[in-house]
């Protein structure tokens, strides 16, 4: 383990005073009095519709009153004006407002999304920015790449001492406003002026500005990956994003995968071909991957670490495993995959119904898990798909009766059982698991006997998970509450 000498835990600033006062205050006064209002995540409003509020576990209807032009007005003239990307923001914050409209121009829908500046969230990655390799980070939409980004360029004007630029489109990094939200430290911001033009700034930073690294958010054009490609040839250090959730889907972009090297069809001879018990057309890395080190993003306390992105894409070419390094986050410690597999003794006695066990037995066997399957009878947690959980088959049902775990995959994908398999082992360590399902349990039952609400002792996030999965199961709602060490479940009708 790693004990991170600066944060113990992530503090957020959301600046949610300044997000509110934009929205009329039909809108803006049932939020502010909700309990949860700090897991505002976005608000909606489309014309002749009842505002929407979206939370981090749950949406709501904010107002009876259907949404008309003089609302959508108020909001945007409180905001900085809507640039060719349709995309406001209200100065030096992090919040966006969206804009949809009609074929005449017109605005006619809003997305009001809270910015939030997460300090602490790059301890994760804090000693591959210090080694002054490329970094790209990869990750589903929402996932925090921006968040780890901001901090990235905070890390490396402040603590390392660089000159750092960001190149900001949209605003995105560095808020609205002339002068840059200072999550971003001392680092310098270059605004662009609409989004076709980010390349264009991209390499103007390096030409003009003698930056020692540059920032990026989602490198999605060709053109941006050549300039990508520019900016790493000439020594400079880049920290970007692109699209995509991991290095597999990286390579299949024929427009990206010049950021990974990019690929080509090489045409084997025929001993060649028998030698490597291949068909002769095979696929290969055609360059030096543009960025040293991809680290993609699982969850907000998660990441996989590719550490030598060229050898990584050979390996995904040859059919080979990829070696890779799987972190997490834990009460301010980083736990790596290694040391976890270390401390684990007796692999935990698996049922899978329903499940691939060949592709569950190859995933854990990626991450250095053991893993032990049996039958129900000596199981100590059971898991299934989402489609035969729903169907309810006897087994789950002996399963619930026999008091025995049930984790429920999103899917049949490696991420999902990736999930299953951290939620298990890491509830075996804190040994947390069966008092906190307990305590869930008995709250379930307090709520359908009339309780208006429980709320449950802080837990950590694999086992909160579990927590939701019971209440869902039982049709009432659930949602969790305060922030790091002190995040727990509240459970209620829904």
């Amino acid at each position: 383990m790693v004990e991170s000498p600066k944060l113990n835990q992530r503090q957020i600033i959301d600046d949610l005073d300044a997000f509110l006062a934009v929205l009329p205050s039909h809108i803006s006064q049932p939020l502010r009095e909700r309990q949860n209002v700090s897991e505002l995540l976005e608000v909606v409003m489309d014309l002749g519709r009842p505002p929407e509020a979206r939370f981090l576990h749950e949406e709501m209807i904010v107002s009876s009153h259907e949404v008309v032009s003089e609302d959508i007005e108020y909001v945007i003239s409180r905001t900085g004006g809507f640039g060719k990307d349709n995309r406001a923001g209200i100065e030096r914050t992090l919040h966006r407002i969206s804009a949809i409209r009609n074929r005449q121009g017109k605005v006619v829908g809003l997305t009001c999304r809270v910015g939030r500046a997460v300090l602490g969230n790059v301890q994760l990655i804090e000693d591959l920015v210090s080694s002054g390799k490329s970094i790209l980070l990869l990750g589903r939409p929402g996932i925090g790449k921006t968040t780890m980004l901001r901090e990235v360029a905070r890390v490396l004007a402040d603590d390392l001492k660089k000159r750092v630029i960001v190149v900001d489109t949209s605003n995105e990094i560095a808020g609205d406003g002339d002068i840059p939200h200072p999550a971003i430290g001392h680092a310098r911001r270059m605004q662009v002026l609409e989004p076709l033009l980010q390349h264009m700034v991209m390499i103007e930073a390096v030409e003009n500005h003698m930056p020692e690294a540059v920032v990026i958010d989602e490198i999605g054009t060709e053109l941006e990956a050549q300039a990508a490609r520019t900016i790493a040839e000439r020594g400079v250090q880049l920290i970007g994003t692109a699209h995509g959730n991991t290095l597999e889907n990286l390579i299949l972009n024929p427009t990206l995968s010049d950021l990974a090297g990019g690929v080509q069809t090489v045409i084997l001879g025929d001993e060649e071909a028998a030698r490597r018990k291949t068909q002769k057309a095979v696929l290969e890395r055609r360059a030096p991957p543009t960025f040293d080190i991809v680290v993609e993003i699982r969850d907000f306390d998660e990441i996989e670490v590719n550490f030598d992105v060229g050898t990584a894409v050979d390996a995904i070419f040859k059919g080979r495993e990829r070696e890779t390094e799987v972190r997490s986050l834990e009460g301010g410690r980083i736990i790596k995959s290694g040391e976890k597999s270390e401390k684990r003794g007796e692999a935990p006695k698996v049922y899978p119904f329903g499940v691939n066990k060949a592709k569950l037995s190859s995933t854990a066997k990626s991450m250095g898990l053991p893993l032990s399957f049996c039958d129900l009878d000596e199981a100590s947690v059971v898991v299934t798909s989402k489609g035969h959980y729903c169907r309810r088959p006897q087994k789950l049902w002996d399963a619930e009766e026999k008091n025995v775990p049930i984790y429920v995959l999103k899917s049949n994908s490696s991420y999902s059982m990736r999930q299953f398999l951290d939620s298990i082992y890491n509830a075996e360590e804190d040994n947390a698991l069966s008092p906190a399902l307990s305590e869930a349990k008995l709250a379930i039952h307090e709520v359908m006997e009339g309780e208006r609400v429980v709320e449950l002792s802080p837990q950590p996030n694999h086992i909160r998970k579990l927590q939701h999965l019971m209440a869902e199961r039982l049709s009432l709602a659930s949602a969790s509450t305060g922030e790091g060490p002190l995040r727990r479940v509240r459970i209620f009708k829904g």
